[in-house]
């Protein structure tokens, strides 16, 4: 049966198909070019791991890591950040461990870190350069160091290589091309121009010694430690102190350890181990320290505060004892008689106690305008105004860590966004907490006072009986006390802020410095790297591959045409090896010749009555090139060979071909027959096959649409049909032009010849659609120029010759399966396949 046959049974609900549409993309076709191409892949690979090793040779710049860990104790300053409640931490996003969030902003923070970059010279880069690779050196591997005068505009960017000399003596050796006028300033830290100058030259300075230059001034020290490397030259490029900064911050990484939270691990990435471990450590102290100022900073302000109180109250106590001992000497009234000494002290102890309340309240006023005014830097502690409130300090804390989100934040929202609302909303809520814990101060002290006020005026009305000389006397005295202890109170606290400031220390403890422990790099991943580069040139001959494949629009598969158009097949025709299209002839024990002869015996199958004579078969393709001449003269040739007289009609009058292979003139033939020019007997020819006669196309007319439509084409077929066996017509592509749509009417079969990895897919459209829609009857496929040596997928068993045919027949003797092919045979003996 004919591969495909069956798809005429139930057209109806074939009809319902989608006739015509390939697939995207062929897998196995994809596949195989990948094996055939097999070399390239190796190439690239070799190619992929020489880049590797390239790379890690000569081009890989180790990354290594150093980290320090410390902890962070509860215990901060007064108005620092410590612990958070919910506010807080809508705004940091954290819990429990504001502290900490507060010491990582620090310490990846600008001004930080610019003050390392200034204070370390971390603006000044040394490394060194073999035969190709450069190695990055810490500042102590290299014997001198390089200092730049910072009141000299300096060339950024630009390497100086130093080349020792011997005896302290190094030559100075500048790039040959790249000096710039546009040159920085350390001092400003910016950029400044000046007039165009010719390339300094190269120049051997000693230790000490400045080298003097339009972009450069610095001079070389002496390195106190020596180093254990012999460098032959050290390359030294300056930064800004901005790019620096912009570096150094990128590298470092700040994290908490996950059981407990005030443990804090800092780590820094960098080129050079001992330079990463110096920058942690000298970074953590230096953060030590401004941790400790800071702690000191309010203690500072209330010891400032209380020194400025007790330098006004003295002058008040000068002042009121000049007026006691003026009343002792001149009145005489250092000894009164008859003094209620016991109410006297009672309104001294309570002048005193009213006299503390009253410096606390001055205290409490500064705090309260401090607040108002947002100053946070002059806010002094609470012990000034006689109280420690942990609930007051968390507030102001709160409040001066959103003041200062609360700038950040300005700088991308819009005032009335949604966060700034909500932050504002929050601060409102802190100026509240910390003004009602004030008012509640202010009251105690108010209530404190009157009720001292009112039972000082008690205590006075036992003195009314003194005489008016007296009570004056009285009077200064008390005075006198009660500067005296406001004095004393203020001084008293002043003790104890001098006190916390002697003994306060810092709260970050190291708990591991950084150390050189000869830690292995981090990165580059040498592997992954050499991983990625391979897959990276393995992937493009298989990209271009790809694309080629979608790019590619030809029929390359026998099981993809039959399901995308549902069309018998009726024979596979392989590569023609021959120099003329008369393989039949010349080749009749060939598989290409077994090809044709099974497609001679499947033709039966596409027509009804197939004892009748005068069968005629039209042949035809989408294009011109895919075989249809060649197909028709080998079918013409094997149905004459089996004693059927067979006629071979040349009738693509725009490109005729047949006459060439058989030898015939072409002076007359079937144009001029239609035009009547001729008749039958002059224009059919004999062959040498006895049963096959030839009628070629004859001379190009100007209207081959009309003649192959004629009435007298008709007749000239009805006429042949009385003459021969088979007519073979050999007609036009239907891609091209729609002449053999109209033979088709007169023919008993058509078949459709499709070229190998030639034929477009969507030529096949048209003719798919015609036939599902019934307009073309009897058709077949016949699949041309297979080639085997492409390996698998294309066998259906369909004759000979194209498969495993190959072989069989005596001209295919030397014919030597594909390496594929035998592999797959043999795997199939192993499993006893067939």
């Amino acid at each position: 049966m004919i591969p495909g046959k069956d798809t005429q049974v139930g057209k109806n609900e074939a009809l319902k198909e989608k006739y015509g549409s390939f697939a995207l993309f062929d897998l196995e076709h994809f596949l195989r070019r990948v094996l055939k191409n097999w070399y390239w892949f190796v190439f690239m690979l070799l190619i992929g791991y020489t880049i590797a090793w390239v790379y890690r040779k000569y081009y890989a710049q180790n990354i290594f890591a150093s980290d320090l860990s410390l902890s962070t104790s509860s215990k901060g300053s007064e108005f620092l950040p410590t612990q958070s409640n919910q506010s807080i931490n809508f705004i940091w996003g954290d819990t429990g461990n504001q502290d900490g969030l507060y010491l990582k902003k620090m310490l990846l923070s600008r001004s930080h870190n610019e003050f390392l970059v200034k204070e370390l010279d971390l603006f000044v880069n040394y490394s060194t350069k073999g035969l190709i690779k450069s190695t990055y050196l810490d500042k102590d591997d290299s014997s001198v160091f390089l200092q730049i005068d910072k009141g000299h505009l300096q060339q950024i960017n630009y390497p100086i290589t130093l080349i020792p000399k011997g005896g302290g003596a190094y030559e100075v050796v500048l790039p040959e091309e790249g000096e710039s006028t546009n040159l920085y300033n350390y001092e400003i830290e910016g950029f400044q121009s000046i007039n165009p100058y010719v390339r300094p030259v190269n120049k051997i300075i000693r230790i000490n010694e400045w080298y003097t230059s339009p972009n450069l001034r610095f001079r070389l020290l002496q390195n106190p430690v020596p180093s254990k490397i012999k460098l032959d030259n050290i390359i030294v490029s300056l930064k800004s102190v901005n790019q620096s900064v912009d570096e150094i911050i990128s590298t470092i990484g700040v994290d908490f350890d996950k059981e407990i939270k005030s443990i804090m691990i800092i780590t820094k990435k960098g080129y050079n181990l001992n330079s990463t471990v110096n920058f942690l450590n000298k970074s953590v102290a230096e953060l030590q320290k401004k941790r400790l100022a800071d702690k000191n900073i309010v203690n500072k302000n209330t010891d400032l505060f209380l020194k400025e109180n007790l330098s006004n109250i003295r002058k008040k106590l000068d002042s009121s004892a000049n007026v006691l001992n003026y009343l002792k000497t001149s009145e005489k009234l250092y000894n009164i008689k008859d003094r209620d000494e016991k109410s006297l002290e009672r309104i001294k102890e309570l002048e005193a106690k009213k006299a503390d309340i009253v410096s606390k309240i001055a205290s409490l006023n500064n705090i309260k305008n401090t607040l108002q005014s947002q100053n946070f830097d002059k806010m002094i502690g609470t012990n000034a105004a006689g109280f420690e409130d942990g609930m007051f300090t968390a507030t102001v804390s709160e409040l001066k860590a959103l003041y200062t989100k609360r700038s950040e934040m300005a700088a991308i929202y819009k005032p009335a966004s949604e966060p700034m609302k909500e932050i504002n909303r929050l601060i409102d809520e802190a100026k509240m907490g910390s003004s009602n814990s004030l008012r509640s101060y202010y009251n105690r002290y108010y209530e404190e006072i009157n009720k001292i006020d009112r039972e000082i005026s008690g205590a006075n009305s036992d003195l009314a009986t003194y005489p008016e000389k007296e009570r004056r006397y009285l009077d200064a005295e008390r005075g006198y006390n009660m500067i005296e202890a406001t004095y004393n109170s203020l001084l008293s606290r002043q003790g104890d802020t001098q006190m916390r400031m002697a003994t306060n220390q810092s709260d970050i403890t190291i708990i591991d410095p950084a150390k050189n422990l000869g830690q292995m790099p981090i990165g580059p991943n040498v592997k992954l790297t050499r991983v990625i580069i391979i897959l990276g040139m393995l992937l493009l001959p298989l990209v271009f591959i790809l694309i080629g494949e979608l790019l590619d629009n030809k029929i390359r598969n026998i099981k993809e045409l039959l399901s995308a158009t549902k069309i018998p097949l009726l024979g596979v025709i392989g590569n023609n090896s021959n120099e003329n299209m008369l393989t039949v002839l010349e080749q009749p024990k060939s598989s290409v010749s077994e090809a044709f002869r099974g497609i001679r015996a499947n033709m039966r199958f596409l027509m009804d009555n197939g004892g009748e004579k005068g069968k005629v078969i039209l042949i035809t393709s989408s294009v011109g090139g895919e075989g249809k001449t060649y197909v028709s003269i080998n079918l013409a040739s094997v149905i004459g060979l089996s004693d059927k007289k067979t006629i071979l009609l040349g009738m693509d009058l725009r490109k005729p071909k047949i006459f060439g292979d058989f030898k015939i003139d072409n002076k007359y033939g079937i144009s001029n027959y239609l035009t009547g020019e001729v008749g039958i007997d002059q224009i059919v020819n004999k062959t040498r096959i006895p049963n096959l006669d030839v009628a070629t196309s004859g001379p190009i007319p100007p209207n081959p649409s009309e003649l192959l439509m004629s009435e007298r084409n008709i007749k000239f077929i009805e006429e042949l049909k009385e003459k021969y066996d088979f007519i073979i017509i050999d007609s036009p592509p239907v891609g091209l032009v729609a002449d053999s749509y109209e033979l088709m009417k007169l023919s008993d079969a058509n078949l459709y010849v499709v070229r190998h990895e030639y034929t477009e897919k969507y030529m096949l459209k048209m003719i798919t659609e015609k036939y599902h829609n019934n307009e073309i009857d009897h058709l077949g496929l016949i699949y041309n120029d297979y080639n085997t040596k492409q390996g698998y997928g294309y066998g259906y068993g369909y004759g000979y010759g194209y498969g495993y045919g190959y072989g069989y027949f005596d001209e295919d003797k030397n014919y030597k399966e594909p390496l594929l092919i035998r592999i797959r045979n043999k795997v199939q003996i192993l499993f006893n396949k067939k």
